[in-house]
């Protein structure tokens, strides 16, 4: 594949320097990624600008160098430059006239939030597979292309991959692909020139403080996706004061907007729920009209996932007969609220699940709460280099079950015990509630011989994840996994 610089710059505002008919081979944002032939963009980042590398791409063959500003080379008078005044927006719009605009040749979804964007994907792949439609889904757990899983680096790629990735889901003969859009996806412009049928959207509670500074930018990152750049059918949940204020611009908008939530003026919500270990029995009024369902997911927060789902699927045009139909046989989503299956387990329930922000842990305590019985033991750590404000808003939030154990998540650069320290801020005043113990497998085994028959273990924080990072090290470790082991290693015998 190859096209001129007049042709990649097509529509981008935009000044050359040398011959705008130079062929361009491929798109390139790390100089240690150049072939032979590419257009590099000098992006700029938070720790390193690009514009640094611009000598080492064309070493590497770069014959296209992207600036915000004038580069001046050595023994480069042959290489075009182009100035433009974002190199990050020039790049993704690059990127989609590169790969001949793929997401306008299927209906893609988008949905943002701070929880429940993996399950929601599931749902929505699942229900247009039942539909009879061909699938893509690109988020957290990985990427699918036509029912084939690939591993994903990030939640929502790089602008240049992303658009890679469009172009195999279109050739592929994906017609309906579900995306999760992550915040730093939106304010870096990894998204911008992508084309979206749908815009979806969760909730929103503190995560990512540490990029975005205050709760307000972190939502203005997210209402991006609401925004006239992003013109698109919406389904929102307005169960928080955020989704409350996307209704209200996205009305102010014009836009076509199908709301969803507990709240009784959502366009659809729920009449009646009924919670069991399995499944989950709802009456759900849509548009005025009542339908009952009963799906194999748990847990209150899955309602309001399933909720939007079933508002997604209709917006795709998919008759709600078939989306109820998809619903009620669910898939299982690695990692959210995935009950561990042993052959001994001494009555006692674990659940495992992604929750790694204050509210998402509260909601999976209450979820796991209202499937037992018995005591809710929590097994939970915070990652390191990420928002260390929210360490001990996510103690406080443990404590909302019986007992917790305090371990490691992927401490990363950061030394373990003072995470831990930063977490234990939040729970000082229940001194006789907790314990600490940093290494992972055994605060399992720990919560594990803690519980009695009819007791539940919430393991949190890591999910689908089967890595866990330790400084310089990347060590397998699924929370699964080793929760399986250790149930069998504490009944099995017996």
């Amino acid at each position: 594949m190859a096209m001129t610089c007049r042709e990649l710059f097509e529509g981008i505002d935009c000044t050359f320097l040398g011959n705008a008919d130079e062929p361009v081979s491929g798109i390139a944002y790390r100089s240690d990624a150049v072939t032979a032939g590419d257009a590099f963009f000098c992006i700029v980042g938070t720790n390193v600008d690009g514009h640094s590398f611009a000598q080492d791409a064309i070493d590497h063959g770069a014959r296209v160098i992207v600036a915000q500003r004038k580069v001046y080379l050595a023994d480069a008078t042959d290489v075009v430059e182009i100035i433009v005044s974002d190199t990050r927006r020039a790049m993704a719009a690059a990127a989609a006239n590169f790969y001949g605009h793929p997401s306008t040749d299927f209906h893609l979804v988008g949905i943002t939030g701070t929880n429940g964007k993996t399950t929601t994907t599931y749902l929505v792949e699942h229900i247009a597979e039942v539909a009879g439609r061909t699938t893509g889904v690109i988020g957290t757990v990985g990427n699918r292309i036509a029912g084939r899983l690939e591993h994903a680096e990030r939640t929502t790629p790089e602008s240049v991959d992303l658009q890679h990735l469009f172009a195999r889901m279109r050739d592929a003969g994906c017609d309906t692909v579900a995306m999760e859009v992550s915040s730093h996806a939106l304010d870096l412009e990894r998204t911008w020139g992508t084309h979206f049928a749908v815009t979806a959207f969760s909730n929103l509670t503190q995560d990512h403080l540490d990029y975005h500074k205050t709760f307000e930018a972190y939502f203005e990152a997210k209402a991006l996706l609401f925004s006239s750049d992003y013109p698109a059918r919406r389904v929102i949940c307005i169960d928080d004061k955020w989704g409350q204020e996307l209704l209200r611009r996205c009305a102010a908008a014009g836009d076509r907007i199908l709301s969803v939530g507990f709240d009784p003026a959502a366009q659809i919500h729920p009449v009646s729920v009924k919670y069991a270990t399995t499944h989950t029995d709802v009456v759900l009024d849509v548009r005025g009209q009542e339908y009952s369902l009963t799906y194999p997911l748990v847990g209150r927060f899955n309602v309001s996932n399933v909720m939007l789902a079933l508002g997604i699927g209709l917006e795709l045009g998919i008759p709600i007969e078939v989306v109820l139909r998809a619903l009620s046989e669910s898939p299982q989503v690695p990692g959210r609220l995935q009950r561990i299956s042993a052959v001994h387990d001494g009555g006692i329930s674990v659940f495992v699940d992604y929750a790694h922000t204050p509210d998402a842990l509260r909601k999976a305590i209450s979820a796991v709460a209202n499937l037992t019985d018995g005591r809710v033991i929590v097994v939970f750590g915070c990652g390191g280099d990420r928002d260390a404000t929210k360490r001990p808003l996510m103690g406080q939030a443990a404590l909302s079950g019986d007992f917790a154990v305090v371990t490691s998540d992927n401490p990363r650069s950061e030394d373990p015990d003072a995470i831990i320290s930063d977490i234990l801020e939040g729970m000082e005043s229940a001194s006789e509630r907790f314990e600490v113990h940093p290494d992972r497998r055994e605060a399992i085994a720990r919560a594990i011989a803690l519980a009695n028959t009819g007791d539940a273990i919430l393991v949190a924080g890591k999910g689908h994840e089967d890595y866990q990072i330790l400084a310089t090290e990347t060590i397998h470790f699924s929370d699964a996994e080793v929760a399986g082991e250790e149930l069998e290693n504490a009944f099995g015998s017996r």
